[in-house]
């Protein structure tokens, strides 16, 4: 019998170096499961087509959105936030996440900018 080894979240997220930049770990169907770690803010957005969860691996993270609402979470937590919401992902100290999007999600949806990262970056050695 072969072993076959799953994915080690914890090494995946010692792998990412830049706040902001989500990287591919796995896929399922048509979405893809991603580890970031993330600092600051990042941007109003919205992704139009698609669902997007934030699931806190460690750290807490406050999602703005439309509507002056907002949610917090912290590890082991996880939102989804839908499809056509404008949000806005904060974190006070660094945060370390998992997302899963539709393979189709732009980083930064709607909105275009030097912190967009596009998906061949996110893929890396990924296949």
């Amino acid at each position: 019998m072969t072993n076959i080894l799953g994915i080690d979240v914890a090494a995946e997220l010692q792998q990412v170096d830049k706040h902001w930049t989500p990287r591919v770990v796995g896929r399922v169907n048509d979405q893809y499961i991603k580890v970031a770690k993330l600092l600051g803010e990042l941007m109003w957005h919205a992704h139009e087509q698609e669902d997007e969860m934030f699931l806190v691996v460690s750290g807490r993270l406050r999602i703005q959105l439309e509507g002056d609402e907002e949610v917090v979470l912290d590890p082991g937590q996880f939102y989804v936030v839908p499809r056509g919401v404008r949000h806005n992902p904060v974190a006070e100290n660094e945060v370390e996440i998992m997302l899963i999007e539709t393979v189709t999600t732009a980083h930064t949806g709607d909105v275009v900018s030097e912190r967009s990262v596009a998906i061949d970056q996110q893929l890396g050695s990924f296949s």
